[in-house]
């Protein structure tokens, strides 16, 4: 469907006219053609539904709703194409520019935005223009604009293994660098997955990984400067002297989990350097 048929669609279907046909009521209004409301894409309790009668947009704050193509054509290009992943990742969008009015308007103080890293020093937005990703114990946030650095997070540490609670359950365990690493595996089938965001383990990642005997399958990128495969096997060191089998990965030179999958490999043939993993 092109931009121009999109186009007229919401031409003859105006965004308000749609949800009022639908019953659904504005709690209060934020400015001009600006309203606050009970979503109608979740049970929701408290009004986070903004819609924008101007500009005919609507933007959802406790759903993991994408809403326009373009971030849609992002996350299938880097291996998220399912509704389930997308759900099941909690993957979200921050288009900048209206979290700080509403959480003020919820009572929340401009110095702890602040401090929370939610918001900038002079005042706006932290993430702006970027897809989320909720983390254990903090927020990251993928630029999808090329003139802002791609990566952010919120101050602090950047916590624990990603999605442990269900990996932890399995005998062998995939450890990634990437949480698009972590999506294309999980996309795949491989669902005994984590993600160390980074290929460096904090103290309590350790912990995790080394809190039962395992193996752990360390599939990290193999970039050219050979970085990602270096500490792919300090960490397998790192991991035997625990009494865990460590097996690293190797994958085709300059690929990674997700490029490998983006780039035509299946699950067939990741088993198959699963399987020849020392």
């Amino acid at each position: 469907m092109n931009r121009q048929i999109l186009y007229e669609l919401k031409q003859q279907i105006p965004l308000m006219g749609y949800l009022q046909a639908h019953d659904w009521q504005p709690a209060r209004p934020l400015g001009p053609g600006r309203w606050m409301g009970l979503c109608p894409l979740h049970g929701d309790h408290q009004p986070s539904f903004l819609v924008d009668a101007n500009k005919d947009l609507f933007y959802c704050y406790e759903s993991s709703c994408i809403a326009t193509a373009r971030r849609l054509a992002y996350l299938h290009q880097r291996g998220i194409r399912s509704q389930a992943l997308i759900e099941h990742m909690r993957i979200g969008y921050a288009p900048g520019g209206c979290l700080r009015g509403w959480l003020t308007q919820l009572g929340h103080s401009l110095p702890a935005l602040r401090q929370a890293g939610l918001v900038t020093g002079v005042g706006y937005d932290a993430y702006v223009h970027r897809i989320v990703f909720p983390l254990d114990g903090n927020l990251y946030g993928r630029s999808l604009s090329l003139a802002a650095p791609p990566h952010r997070f919120l101050p602090g540490s950047k916590g624990g293994l990603y999605a442990w609670k269900e990996a932890q359950s399995h005998p062998a365990v995939i450890l990634v660098e990437g949480l698009f690493d972590y999506a294309a595996l999980w996309e795949a089938g491989f669902h005994n997955v984590t993600c160390s965001l980074g290929i460096h383990l904090n103290a309590h990642q350790l912990r995790q990984i080394c809190d039962c005997p395992r193996t752990v399958y360390i599939a990290f990128d193999a970039d050219g400067n050979g970085s990602g495969q270096q500490a792919a096997q300090c960490l397998s060191r790192s991991l035997r002297e625990r009494d865990i089998t460590a097996r690293v990965v190797s994958l085709p030179e300059g690929h990674d989990p997700n490029s490998f999958f983006a780039q035509g490999g299946d699950a067939r043939q990741f088993q198959s350097l699963l399987e020849a993993a020392q």
